[in-house]
Formats: C-alpha cells, structure tokens, sequence
C-alpha cells in the first residue's frame, strides 16, 4: 500500500500532467479536424442551453478554486490575517455552491446524452466516459464537504495545499504529507488528475481555444476598406 500511495500521489500527477500538454500537443499537430467541442445541438436541442450554462458556470468556478485554493502559499494567507478555519470554511461554502450549479448542469446534459436515442447512437464510448467521470469526481467532491465538516481547524485542509505545491515546486516527498488524509479526498484527489490523463483524447481539449481567445484582445484590428 505505501508502494501504491507513493505512486499515486507522487509519480502519477507528473504522468498525468506529461500527457495532458503533450497529448494536447500532439492532437493539436496531427488531428485539428477533431480538435473542437462536438456540439449536439444539431442533433437534440432540448435542454441544451440550460445544461451547458449551468455546467460551464460550476464547473470553471471550481476550477478556478482549486487553483487558487490549492496553488496560494500558504504564508499568503497566514500575512492577510485569514486563519486556516476561515478559509475552510469559504471553500466549502463557495465550492459548495459552485458544485452544486455544476451537478445540476452536468446532470441535465448526461440525462440529455443517454436519454436520446438519436443522441446517444452518434455519441463516442468517450464522450459517454467523460460524462461518467466528470460525476464520479464531482459526487466525490462535493462528498469531501461533509468529510471537512467534521474538522472545521483547516488541519486537513493545510495538507492538502502542501501535497499539491509541492508536486508543482517538484519536491519529492509529497505522497508523504498526505498519508493520513481521508480516503474520500484522495479518491476524489485521483480522479481529478485521472482527468488530466484523458483531456487530450476527449472534446475537452476545445478548453484550449478557449483560453487562446484571449489573445485577440491583443491582435490589431483588421483593417476593411470600401470599393
């Protein structure tokens, strides 16, 4: 077990990570024909619009919240004066609300995805996993809540930021600060980097064109002149 565990949490975020940028890499160079979000809009409409609003919104204030969550220094947060209970007890509340928006969304779009015969027919075996795993992770997620609620010190919650800089500052022992976590955060802990592993070879790598829209903010406008 401590075999399984280092690997886990201390060998598989760096093999997930390699094949999240260069598989995203690779499709991008070798299939950009397939390099977009599949929309099934033209197939099924009902419900879309809703589900994929609601999804959206959930699902990036997560991200966003772990990012930041996770990624700030510790010392950050020690210098505003925020205490570890506090800030526990935002993350909860906040990623309480937002998981609870993403689950409403992602629940529309998988009843819409299966419950369609037409749909599902001319749905990939990925698209279907995707959905699967996406509500696996954000069950196990919104699960660790209740886990917190039971420690409201932040304790559990300090480790877990740890673990997670210390895997981006490539320090070697960070399997090891979450030995004694909660086995609920760490299956929901492993199936979030499982998501990782599968982004380049699902729709979710139309993620990257998203945040390469940006860029146009910067581009020069493009000149049109009359006849």
């Amino acid at each position: 077990m401590n075999y399984l565990h280092q690997f886990i949490f201390g060998i598989f975020p760096y093999i997930a990570l390699s094949v999240f940028f260069l598989g995203s890499l690779i499709r991008f160079d070798r299939e950009q024909y397939s390099w977009k979000s599949d929309s099934s809009q033209l197939l099924y409409q009902g419900q879309l619009r809703l589900g994929n609003i609601l999804f959206h919104i959930g699902v990036l204030g997560l991200f966003f919240g772990h990012l930041v969550g996770l990624l700030t220094p510790i010392w950050v947060w020690d210098s505003l004066g925020i205490s570890h209970s506090t800030k526990q007890q935002f993350a909860m509340a906040a990623g309480g609300i937002m998981g609870l928006i993403c689950l409403v969304g992602l629940l529309i779009l998988i009843v819409r995805r299966f419950a369609s015969a037409r749909l599902s027919i001319n749905s990939t075996w990925r698209d279907k996993l995707l959905l699967i795993w996406l509500l696996i992770t954000l069950l196990l997620g919104l699960s660790t809540i209740l886990v917190s609620a039971q420690h409201m010190d932040g304790s559990e919650m300090v480790l877990l930021m740890t673990w997670a800089q210390h895997i981006v500052t490539f320090n070697g022992d960070a399997a090891s600060i979450i030995t004694n976590a909660n086995w609920v955060f760490k299956l929901h802990m492993f199936m979030g980097m499982g998501l990782f592993l599968i982004f380049p070879f699902t729709r979710l790598v139309h993620i990257w064109s998203g945040f390469g829209a940006i860029s146009f903010l910067t581009r020069k406008p493009q000149i049109v002149r009359r006849r």
